[in-house]
C-alpha cells in the first residue's frame, strides 16, 4: 500500500468531468512573479520536464513581451513535444501574428471584462469589449489556432455581461472559455455557483485560472471541476504574480488521492519538477508545503518516528517515493532512543543501552542550545559517549 487517505472521502458521490485538461502557465505567469526571469536554456529544462510528466498543454509564454520570449517559445515548439504548445496573447491582431510566427498550436487572448477593468485599465464600453474580443477570436481561428478566450477578472464580472461575451465567444468559433480568478477573490461555493449559471447559457469548455490570494486556488478549481468546468490552469510550487497560482503538484496529488481521478501523469517526476523550478526561479519552496515540502516526510517528534519507522503511512498520507520525494529522520528537542538508535543503525554503529539514553539526552540538550543536529555534531556527541570509532 502506497497511500491511505480517509475511507470517509468514499461516501460523498461527486461527478468530475470524464475528461479534465491540464495546463500549466509556469513559463507565463509563474515567471511574472517580481523578481523572476528565465532565459531559453532555463525554460527549455522546465519545459521538457512538464512534457515528462505528461501534462497536456504548456502556456509558454507572452510572445509579445520581448525577442528573447520569442526565441524561448520557437524552442520550445521545436522540441516537438507531447503537450500542446499555447502562448498568451492581447485581443490584437498584431500579437496574434506574432503568435503565428512562433509556431504554436494555440493562444489564451483575454481582456479585463469586470466594471473595474473596463473603466480604470481599457477606459471601453461593454460593447467596445465585444468587439475587440471578437475580431481577435475570428483572426486566430482563421488561422487555425486553438483559441481559448479569457475573461479577466471575471469573478468580479457582471454575470449578464460575461455570459454575453462567452457566448459570442463561442459563436465565433473560440474553443475554450476562461475564468480568471485574477485577484483569487471568489469563494469555492461562488465558483460552483458561477459555473453552474453559466453552462445554463453556453455549450462551451470552461477552464478555470484561479489565484491564491486567500488560499482557497485549490478548493475552487475542485469547486469548480465538479460544477462542470473541465480544464485547470497551474503552476508549479504555485508561483505566480502576488500569492501564487493554483499549484499544478497540489492538484494532481489531491485529485488523484483523495477524489480517485486519476489523469494518468508520470507523478515519479513531480518532485524533481518542484526542485527544477525552485532552482531556476530562485524561488525557495516553503519548508511545510504541501506535496513537495521539506518537511511533508520529515520526522522529529518522538512518538512520531517510533510509528514511521514501523509503518510510515501512520503520520504520512502517502509514500514520498510516489512523487519521487524521500523521508528523513530529524534529530531534536523532541528524539526518543528510537530515532537515535535508526540514526546510529545507519551509520553502522552499537552502544549499549546506558550510552544511547545518553546520546539522547545530549541530542535534546544541544537542540535547545539552538545547535542544529548535523552529522557533524552527531558525530561529536557520539564520540563523547563512546569514545572514537570510524563514522
Amino acid at each position: 500500500m502506497k497511500h491511505f487517505v480517509s475511507p470517509y472521502n468514499q461516501f460523498v458521490d461527486l461527478k468530475f468531468p470524464e475528461k479534465i485538461t491540464i495546463y500549466d502557465t509556469t513559463l507565463r505567469d509563474g515567471e511574472q512573479t517580481p523578481g523572476v526571469c528565465l532565459r531559453t536554456p532555463e525554460k527549455l529544462q522546465i519545459a521538457r520536464k512538464l512534457d515528462e510528466l505528461g501534462l497536456h498543454q504548456i502556456e509558454a509564454g507572452f510572445p509579445v513581451v520581448s525577442n528573447e520570449e520569442k526565441r524561448s517559445i520557437k524552442a520550445i515548439v521545436a522540441e516537438d513535444m507531447d503537450a500542446d504548445i499555447l502562448v498568451l496573447s492581447r485581443t490584437k491582431k498584431e500579437d496574434i501574428d506574432v503568435a503565428l510566427d512562433c509556431g504554436v498550436d494555440g493562444i489564451i487572448t483575454f481582456l479585463g471584462t469586470s466594471d473595474l477593468h473596463l473603466k480604470h485599465k481599457l477606459k471601453v464600453s461593454q460593447e467596445d469589449a465585444l468587439n475587440i474580443c471578437m475580431n481577435s477570436i475570428e483572426h486566430a481561428k482563421d488561422h487555425g489556432l486553438f483559441v481559448a478566450f479569457s475573461a479577466e477578472d471575471a469573478t468580479r464580472t457582471d454575470l449578464d455581461f460575461l455570459k454575453k461575451i462567452y457566448s459570442r465567444a463561442e459563436t465565433y468559433g473560440a474553443d475554450r472559455v476562461h475564468i480568471a480568478d485574477t485577484v483569487g477573490a471568489i469563494s469555492p461555493q461562488g465558483m460552483d455557483y458561477l459555473v453552474r449559471e453559466l453552462k445554463k447559457d453556453i455549450d462551451i469548455e470552461i477552464a478555470l485560472h484561479c489565484h491564491n490570494d486567500f488560499g482557497m486556488a485549490l478548493s475552487n478549481c475542485i469547486s469548480g471541476l465538479l460544477a462542470g468546468a473541465s480544464a485547470i490552469s497551474t503552476t508549479v510550487n504555485g508561483i505566480g504574480e502576488r500569492a501564487g497560482n493554483a499549484s499544478l503538484e497540489e492538484l494532481i496529488m489531491t485529485l488523484l488521492l483523495i477524489y480517485e481521478v486519476d489523469l494518468d501523469f508520470n507523478i515519479e517526476v513531480f518532485y524533481e519538477l518542484s526542485q527544477l523550478v525552485e532552482k531556476l526561479t530562485n524561488m525557495k519552496v516553503p519548508d511545510n508545503k504541501p506535496i513537495v515540502g521539506r518537511n511533508v516526510f520529515r520526522h522529529e517528534s518522538g512518538i512520531h518516528v517510533d510509528a514511521v519507522l514501523e509503518e510510515p503511512l501512520t503520520y504520512e498520507p502517502f509514500l514520498p517515493e510516489l512523487i519521487g520525494h524521500h523521508r528523513s529522520i530529524v534529530l531534536g528537542k523532541h528524539s526518543g532512543c528510537r530515532a537515535v538508535k535508526a540514526k546510529l543503525d545507519e551509520c553502522k554503529i552499537d552502544v549499549s543501552r546506558d550510552e544511547l539514553c545518553k546520546i539522547v539526552g545530549i541530542v535534546k540538550e544541544k537542540r535547545e542550545e539552538g545547535k542544529y543536529i548535523n552529522d557533524r555534531l552527531f558525530n561529536e556527541i557520539v564520540r563523547s559517549v563512546r569514545g572514537p570509532f570510524n563514522f
